[in-house]
């Protein structure tokens, strides 16, 4: 009976994170930069609309929704694999400094243009590379005696991604009048939405998920220690440095190309494992859905929450709705834990 139940809710949950994915999907490729009805965009869609019609969905609308369904998937499964890893419900793709990382080579670029690669690709590049090198520092830093405990790995990342951040308020400062471009993609927009850029995303993101959900029964045993875990034949390091590397992949990813959005990975994941349990053969899937439709109603609310000053950066929404749940959660902790 018991499993019975938790199938059928399991199943609620996908169901409705579906639904919230398909309305949102319908809002954002209609009430985007020129209002479409439902019928002007399904038209669109098959090719068989107006020609200005058909510009709108496919040039503009479109890449827009397909950028945030991959980035809001990927933060959302990232940031389950995250607190699982840790143990830790406040925990999300960035804990580890990775965007800080992804922060200081995106401010490289746009400080010191690289000479033969223009703004678009280079930014994306060096803040791709840059972050998955911060992961491999806090990694090695975390090191002791070819063991990686986490408590060392989660202060590294806390170190490590403390002085990224005060390099890229260095480069900020001697941006001149690029200042402006840093503090815009450390904010988080969709503007580099367009299909050269999410054929890159895309398949990187896909790679990194599947490796994630593909290790979920591992991860579900390491949750109970590694002590336990290994007990069951897990190799824990192996597991645990694949797990670090494929989130570590999907985050830098998503923001060398969108930059630093915050909270998805943090307030989607916890949510689902309130809802769902701590199954993460059934909450890394969901991650992926929530975190798609998540995004993707921020982003309908960057659109049309301030009309008379344009859209704002997507990550000023997530973080508006985000903080407010993440001071919810520290309040329960210390309620839980008596602080009071």
């Amino acid at each position: 009976m018991e499993g019975a139940a938790k199938r059928r809710r399991t199943t609620t949950v996908f169901a409705t994170l579906f639904l919230i994915l398909f309305f949102f999907m319908v809002l954002d490729l209609t009430q985007a930069f020129i209002p479409l009805t439902f019928q002007e965009a399904f038209w669109a869609l098959l090719g068989r609309g107006t020609e200005i019609n058909e510009i709108i969905v496919w040039r503009m609308n479109l890449p827009r929704v397909m950028m945030a369904i991959c980035v809001g998937a990927g933060l959302g499964i990232a940031g389950a694999v995250m607190q699982a890893l840790f143990r830790n419900p406040m925990a999300s793709p960035y804990i580890l400094g990775l965007s800080s990382g992804a922060s200081v080579g995106a401010a490289i670029g746009l400080t010191f243009p690289l000479p033969f690669l223009p703004p678009m690709f280079a930014i994306p590049l060096l803040a791709f590379v840059t972050c998955m090198a911060t992961l491999f520092l806090v990694y090695s830093i975390s090191s002791v005696g070819g063991k990686v405990p986490t408590e060392t790995l989660l202060l590294a990342g806390i170190a490590v991604g403390s002085l990224l951040s005060a390099l890229v308020s260095l480069l900020t400062y001697m941006a001149g009048e690029q200042m402006a471009g840093i503090v815009y993609w450390t904010m988080g927009n969709l503007t580099n939405a367009k299909w050269e850029n999410f054929f890159v995303v895309g398949p990187l993101i896909f790679a990194g998920s599947m490796i994630m959900v593909s290790s979920s029964r591992d991860l579900n045993a390491m949750m109970l220690g590694d002590a336990h875990a290994q007990d069951l034949g897990v190799e824990v390091k192996s597991v645990r440095l694949q797990l670090l590397v494929a989130s570590a992949l999907v985050t830098a990813a998503a923001v060398a190309f969108v930059g630093v959005i915050g909270f998805v990975g943090l307030v989607v994941p916890h949510i689902l494992r309130i809802v769902m349990g701590p199954d993460n053969r059934a909450l890394l899937p969901a991650s992926i859905v929530g975190g798609a439709a998540f995004l993707l109603m921020c982003d309908y609310i960057s659109r049309v929450i301030a009309p008379s000053i344009g859209i704002l950066p997507i990550g000023i929404v997530t973080a508006l709705i985000g903080a407010p749940y993440f001071i919810y959660l520290l309040r329960r902790r210390r309620s839980e834990v008596g602080w009071d």
